[in-house]
């Protein structure tokens, strides 16, 4: 059974940081790129960003570029999005993924799973 289970989010306030946490189980996670997306209310889903199965390569969007960073460790199924500067507008569910795929893509219809989502909310 197949589980990805998002953990960290929260309340806080902008310039504050947070660190989310995806358990990975039932699958070989070593072999699945990881990409972590966003949905505001009324909002598509977006990407927020990825990383390859080794964890060499990785992706931002634009919007969040130079103020999170995605990283993984293999040996604990576990894939993180470090978030620094928050602002407002990075308020949304942040859900994080898994592609069958050594490789990344930033569009949501190219992974296999997906989280529950998990709450940020920035107060300005």
């Amino acid at each position: 059974q197949v589980q990805l289970v998002e953990s960290g989010g929260g309340l806080v306030q902008a310039g504050d940081s947070l660190r989310l946490s995806c358990a990975a189980s039932g699958f070989t996670f070593s072999s699945y790129a990881m990409g972590w997306f966003r949905q505001a209310p009324g909002k598509e889903r977006e990407f927020v960003a990825a990383i390859t199965s080794s964890g060499f390569g990785a992706a931002y969007a634009n919007s969040v570029q130079g103020r999170f960073n995605i990283s993984r460790d293999n040996a604990k199924n576990t894939v993180y999005l470090q978030m620094n500067s928050l602002k407002h507008e990075d308020t949304a569910a942040y859900y994080c993924a898994a592609r069958r795929n050594s490789g990344y893509t930033t569009r949501p219809r190219g992974y296999n799973y997906w989280g529950q989502g998990n709450q940020v909310t920035v107060s300005s």
